[in-house]
């Protein structure tokens, strides 16, 4: 292996370290990293150059050729966000004098609306569950256990806007403290508090008792506990019974997920008042730019208040 080889090894090996030590980012996150800029160190080994040697030249021509692979522009504009964070990292600790990014322009990407579902939708959904909970077979403990199960899933997923994962993770220890809050470990075991509605902390409280008689002697750490691996309910199995509710309520089961729950939780609140940053601690993003991607749920709202309450408004609408 060329001493070249191995700098590069190591320059990588330590910004993968940062990220993990000072940013907290996850398995999934590093390996991604790791990928963009082994395949950018493999473009420039074609030059006969290193990371270190890297230019402004370099890095458009690296863009030019993947473009030219077909790769969409969200994938380039991925690959240079981990080039700009690498280069600024050596650039940091002195191991390079300049950042070749300082004037690299990223690729524009249209940006996709999140799949979201209305008031009513989402009220059908809850309401779907309620019935199933309501059946004439309450006797029967599995299944009445299962549908308590079901009610508060779905009652604490709009409440609070969880990710999938986050939902069907959550310690039970997570439900003993204050019961006006769930306490949340998310991406990078960020900590957060998030309210409960008095709806899902009901679907909680009638939860609970049955899922100590479901368990019987046995004890576990999870608020959805299974049989499986993981020894809680996986997201798969909260997918599928989220398409079986989707059809109990007359919904396309293709237009519901729990991510389409978590967007419809954050533009409902948006929808009626709420602000960005707190929708954002919320949400649980660590940078406020993830949440705006919900600022034309802002702008309708913005447009409805001018119309609704400016006064030259109301004297356009009376003339």
């Amino acid at each position: 292996m060329s001493k070249v080889s191995v700098e590069r090894g190591l320059h990588l090996e330590a910004f993968l370290e940062m990220l993990s030590a000072e940013r907290g980012a996850a398995r999934n996150t590093l390996d991604a990293y790791e990928r963009d800029l082994k395949d950018f160190s493999a473009f420039l080994a074609t030059r006969g150059k290193a990371q270190t040697e890297a230019t402004a030249r370099d890095i458009r021509d690296y863009l030019e050729y993947i473009a030219a692979q077909g790769l969409s522009a969200s994938t380039a504009a991925r690959r240079l966000s981990a080039i700009r964070q690498f280069h600024g990292f050596l650039f940091a600790d002195g191991v390079r004098k300049d950042d070749p990014c300082g004037s690299i322009e990223g690729p524009r990407r249209a940006r996709p609306l999140p799949k979201t579902l209305t008031v009513e939708e989402v009220d059908g959904l809850l309401a779907a569950s309620r019935l199933a909970a309501d059946g004439r077979t309450q006797e029967e403990a599995v299944l009445a256990y299962k549908r308590a199960r079901l009610v508060c899933l779905m009652e604490v997923l709009y409440a609070t806007g969880l990710r999938v994962s986050e939902l069907v993770g959550l310690p039970l220890s997570a439900v003993r403290g204050d019961e006006r809050f769930l306490s949340v470990s998310g991406k990078g075991g960020r900590e957060r508090l998030v309210p409960l509605s008095e709806t899902a902390r009901l679907a909680i409280d009638t939860y609970l008792p049955l899922r100590t008689q479901r368990l019987g002697d046995k004890t576990s750490p999870w608020l959805f506990p299974s049989r499986g691996r993981q020894g809680h309910l996986t997201r798969h199995r909260f997918a599928q019974l989220l398409k079986d509710l989707s059809i109990a309520a007359g919904l396309d089961p293709s237009r519901v997920s729990p991510h389409t729950l978590r967007h419809a939780f954050a533009s409902h609140l948006l929808a009626n008042g709420a602000d960005l940053r707190a929708v954002q601690q919320m949400l649980g993003h660590a940078d406020i730019s993830t949440t705006q991607i919900y600022t034309h749920v802002l702008d309708e709202r913005l447009k409805d208040l001018v119309q609704t309450h400016h006064p030259l408004a109301k004297k356009g609408k009376a003339s």
